[in-house]
């Protein structure tokens, strides 16, 4: 499993030209699914990263999480992190996860956000979404998970 996540002090989705999730300061996760992933992936990933300390204390250090600062989740399905562009010029995407199981660990991973945060917001899975947002920083980091950990 794959995440994009970016600091932010606010963040919105659209479908078809309307609001459909949006959040004020928090994290903007965009989602990547592998075949190989599972729901024990899925829950090292959300904890992971709803207990990532990368907002300012007092002294101006990352030191604070999302819980610390009442922070807001937006959670986006995105198939293309597992885009490979090894051969040619067109991304190739077999190691994505098939639709089914992508989306099913999905919204098994947006659950398991909402028992750490209070607001998990998330786009629609398959659909055409425009993501708006104000990176806070900009602070931005790639996540991917297996059965091992997170690494970053």
């Amino acid at each position: 499993m794959r995440a994009v996540l970016q600091r932010v002090t606010r963040a919105s989705v659209k479908v078809d030209g309307a609001v459909i999730g949006e959040i004020g300061e928090g994290f903007l996760i965009l989602l990547g699914v592998a075949e190989a992933d599972s729901e024990a992936v899925a829950d090292k990933l959300a904890d992971k990263i709803c207990k990532l300390r990368i907002f300012q204390d007092g002294d101006g250090k990352t030191n604070l999480s999302l819980a610390d600062v009442g922070g807001e989740l937006l959670v986006v399905s995105q198939f293309t992190l597992y885009a490979d562009c090894h051969k040619g010029n067109r991304p190739s995407f077999v190691k994505a996860g098939s639709p089914e199981k992508a989306n099913r660990l999905y919204e098994y991973f947006v659950e398991r956000c909402r028992q750490h945060v209070a607001k998990v917001e998330h786009g629609s899975f398959g659909a055409d979404m425009k993501v708006e947002l104000l990176n806070d920083g900009p602070f931005t980091l790639m996540l991917e998970a297996d059965e091992h950990g997170v690494m970053a």
